[in-house]
């Protein structure tokens, strides 16, 4: 018997059933990588945005960033965009607020590197570590150039330093006035934060004061029975009246001679402070006349207070004075910046007659 030919045809259902799973795959795998890819993309680009190199610095150096007491977080921003500090502000803005440095602005004066990143730039200004400023003063004669050396090295408040200065009962308590306050000051180099205030800097100086002053010093002073302010009174003297420091300590010596034997002191330097006038090269008559309570040609005792920031030299001029029967002095008449030291009148005025001879030859006349 012929065998019947199998007409059954074949089940293409399984067939479009297989090569769905395989389409449903592809596009799976296509929608993984698609999301791996916006992943790394992402990656790449939070990367940029905190680890790149984005501050403005030369390479190997490195500048300062300032931010002012009571800045806001837009302030800094603007600051940054006026100084050219970063590269892309809106990706440095961006990280910052992702960071929350929005609400921990500080103020003070950063150092920036040139390897630095908007990571390595948010972290430092959101710890406030600053890099102290080595303040220095010094060559000072009153108050007004004081705080404005003090001013421009420092954030500090010109006016409310000003007004501490100016006030004696502030002062008192450190046992200082208005008038002779420089006289606690000791010039040298200190390190302050930048945005230190004025309250903050006097008390700081106040305890450089108190470490200035230490026991050995404080024992030379009672050696010589005048006080710290005396003894800072007599330095800004000898300061101004030579600049050859080994002679130093025999000038002080003079000046300690003349006040105790209660004698005027008739320092040329302070009538020149008295006057004002710095540009003085020969004193005359008339301004010895001058009448100022800081002209000690006409006041007998010290002036009310220091004619210039003493230096640390010129104190210890005065602690370490030599043992001399001198009182009196004035320049060689060679200007080599020394002097001719008397212990009477009439040795003094020859000395004064050569160097007036002398400024008469090269025509010094005021």
């Amino acid at each position: 018997m012929a065998k019947k030919k199998n007409t059954a045809k074949p089940d293409k259902g399984k067939s479009i059933k297989k090569g769905g799973s395989g389409f449903v795959k592809k596009v799976w795998y296509a929608f993984l990588l698609i999301l791996v890819m916006g992943a790394a993309t992402s990656i790449y680009i939070a990367y940029n945005n905190i680890y790149v190199k984005n501050i403005v610095v030369k390479e190997g150096g490195k500048t300062y960033f300032y931010i002012k007491t009571g800045s806001s977080f837009l302030d800094v921003i603007k600051s940054l965009k006026e100084q050219h500090i970063v590269r892309n502000e809106s990706v440095f803005e961006w990280l910052a607020k992702q960071k929350n440095y929005v609400n921990k602005v500080k103020p003070g004066r950063y150092t920036l590197t040139s390897n630095m990143n908007n990571n390595d730039l948010i972290n430092l200004l959101r710890s406030g570590e600053q890099e102290a400023v080595k303040l220095s003063f010094n060559n000072v004669r009153n108050k007004t150039e004081f705080i404005r050396k003090i001013c421009t090295q420092l954030e500090t408040d010109s006016t409310q330093l000003y007004e501490i200065l100016t006030n004696d009962n502030a002062l008192d308590s450190m046992g200082y006035d208005s008038e002779n306050i420089l006289a606690m000051f000791i010039p040298n180099t200190y390190d302050f934060y930048w945005n230190t205030t004025a309250k903050k800097f006097m008390n700081e100086m106040y305890v450089e004061h108190k470490k200035f002053w230490n026991k050995a010093r404080l024992t030379l002073i009672k050696k010589h029975k005048i006080t710290k302010v005396q003894a800072s009174i007599v330095a800004s003297i000898v300061e101004k009246e030579s600049n050859f420091k080994p002679e130093r300590p025999t000038i002080a010596s003079v000046y300690l001679n003349r006040l105790r034997k209660g004698m005027k002191l008739q320092a040329d330097p302070t009538v020149i402070y008295a006057m004002g006038d710095f540009k003085i090269q020969r004193l005359l008559s008339k301004h010895l006349d001058f009448d100022n309570p800081y002209n000690t040609y006409r006041y007998a005792g010290l002036p009310p207070g220091p004619i210039c920031l003493p230096s640390i030299n010129a104190l210890d001029a005065v602690l370490n004075a030599s043992a001399t029967n001198y009182i009196y002095f004035c320049a060689k008449e060679d200007f080599s910046g020394s002097h001719n030291f008397a212990s009477t009148l009439d040795a003094h005025n020859r000395n004064a007659a050569k160097f007036q001879r002398a400024l008469n030859k090269r025509k010094i006349f005021s």
